[in-house]
């Protein structure tokens, strides 16, 4: 069997009770954790917001809180692009429920790459002429 077909074969399988978000959340109260690439822990949790698209006026995505090394704390945190949108809040929640944990890991993966990007644009707007650091000189 190739690659291929043993991925396809396996995404036809059911998952395990805790495979996924909302099954996670349900059989273990808690939120799965994660190591993310840059080396810090976080957590995750599944937000909801009402939107002026009438053909899907919630949007779901979903925010990983990133916690200090020594677990004590809340220090910062990413958030993905919209994964989900429906005619509820319950809908929408739902479908973002269903993702699998890998699915999950791999939009904090996302996320982490978005915030990089971001930080790298915004250090490179600092050192531009006429920027924060060239302003008034």
């Amino acid at each position: 069997m190739s690659d291929a077909e043993h991925r396809a074969d396996a995404a036809a399988q059911p998952l395990p009770g805790d495979a996924t978000l909302g099954g996670y959340l349900r059989v273990h109260d808690r939120p799965p954790a994660y190591e993310g690439s840059d080396g810090h822990p976080y957590t995750v949790s599944i937000e909801v917001e009402r939107t002026a698209d009438l053909r899907g006026p919630y949007a779901g995505y979903l925010v990983f809180p990133r916690w200090a090394r020594t677990g004590v704390g809340i220090v910062g945190h990413v958030e993905t692009r919209t994964l989900a949108q429906g005619s509820t809040r319950e809908e929408t929640s739902e479908r973002l429920e269903g993702m699998s944990l890998l699915e999950v890991r791999e939009a904090l993966e996302e996320a982490i790459r978005g915030r990089a990007a971001a930080d790298r644009d915004e250090a490179d707007d600092d050192t531009r002429p006429g920027g924060p650091q060239g302003a008034g000189s």
